[in-house]
C-alpha cells in the first residue's frame, strides 16, 4: 500500500525553551482537506543501562515534575547540537552516575511518540565502568543505586521502573542476555 505524504502549507512556532520548541503548521491531507497539526520537537536523547558487571546495573532516581514523583530509571539526556550519540551517552552517564563506559554497546532507537512529538530515543549497553570525575546538571537532583540486573527486570515487568527508555532497554539488554522468557 503506498502512503502520499501530508504537504505543509504553514507552520508557526507557538513557544520555545533550551529543551523544546512547539509549532502548529496547517497540514494538506492526501484528499486535499486541510487540518491543523500540533508538533513537540525535542530531537534525539540517548539513554544508557550502565552495568557494573554481569549482575548488577546503576540507576539513578529523580524527582520527575510532570509526573509528580520520583522513580528509579537508566541515566538518559538529551543530545546537544555537535555530540555524536555515543558522547551524549557518555556525557549523560558521567553527569548522572559519576562513571564512563569503556563499551557502548547500540542496542535500540525508537520514536517516543509516533504522533505529535518529534523525538528520538538511542539506547546504549555500557560497560567496563570506571569512576570518573563529575559535575552534576544543575537542574538534575540524582540518588544513585546499584541494582542486580534481575531485580531491575522485575521492577519493569511490575511498573515500578515506568520511563519508556529504561522499560524497553532494560527489556532489549534481558533479551540479549537471553533472560527474557
Amino acid at each position: 500500500m503506498e502512503h502520499k505524504p501530508w504537504k505543509t502549507l504553514s507552520s508557526r512556532l507557538i513557544y520555545q525553551n533550551p529543551w523544546m520548541s512547539l509549532r502548529e503548521d496547517i497540514a494538506e491531507m492526501p484528499d486535499g482537506r486541510t487540518t491543523l497539526y500540533g508538533v513537540a520537537t525535542f530531537g534525539d536523547c540517548v539513554g544508557v543501562v550502565p552495568f557494573l558487571d554481569d549482575d548488577r546495573i546503576l540507576l539513578v532516581r529523580q524527582y520527575r515534575y510532570v509526573q509528580k514523583e520520583a522513580r528509579l530509571e537508566i541515566p538518559t539526556g538529551g543530545v546537544k547540537e555537535g555530540e555524536s550519540l555515543e558522547e551524549a551517552a557518555q556525557r549523560e552517564l558521567q553527569e548522572e552516575t559519576g562513571y564512563r563506559a569503556e563499551r557502548l554497546t547500540w542496542i535500540s532507537s525508537y520514536y517516543t511518540s509516533k504522533c505529535i512529538c518529534d523525538e528520538t530515543a538511542h539506547l546504549y549497553i555500557g560497560e567496563g565502568l570506571s569512576p570518573v570525575p563529575h559535575t552534576p546538571d544543575e537542574t538534575e537532583f540524582i540518588e544513585v543505586g546499584t541494582f542486580p540486573f534481575a531485580e531491575a527486570l522485575r521492577m519493569v515487568i511490575g511498573c515500578q521502573i515506568m520511563d519508556s527508555m529504561s522499560v524497553i532497554a532494560i527489556l532489549h539488554s534481558a533479551r540479549l542476555r537471553g533472560e527474557l522468557r
